[in-house]
């Protein structure tokens, strides 16, 4: 019986990080200075998203909870991918949503700020409304 509650904690424990990172959404705000054009991108952690040339790789996105001072952080890497190029690291590191000149992202023609961290689940919410 320990044997069997061991071996599912284990199991439980080995799922945990891929399901929260799974449901977990950076809602980020791009804005294209060429066009004066800004454009909300929801991340999926884990995944990749495009924005103009910009490549961005979403690691990590944390907020913090109800009671405490409000405070959304993603772990982003950026990357320029113009066409007959390699690509070109602009950005790695955590940008905070309370604070976006802290760590911000310099591009000529390209803006990214973090604007907020949720759940897979409430974000498809609430842009059904």
């Amino acid at each position: 019986m320990r044997r069997a509650s061991a071996t599912v904690l284990l199991l439980l424990a080995a799922l945990a990080p891929s399901v929260a990172r799974a449901e977990a959404v950076a809602v980020l705000q791009g804005l294209d200075k060429v066009t004066a054009r800004i454009s909300t991108i929801p991340a999926p952690v884990g995944e990749s998203v495009q924005f103009g040339s910009l490549h961005i790789d979403i690691r990590a996105c944390h907020k913090r909870p109800p009671e405490e001072t409000p405070e959304s952080a993603a772990f982003l890497v950026i990357d320029d991918v113009k066409p007959g190029e390699a690509p070109v690291r602009i950005f790695s590191g955590w940008m905070f949503a309370s604070s976006p000149a802290l760590s911000a992202l310099e591009h000529p023609v390209y803006d990214v700020t973090l604007v907020d961290c949720r759940n897979a689940a409430s974000s498809s919410s609430e842009s059904s409304q």
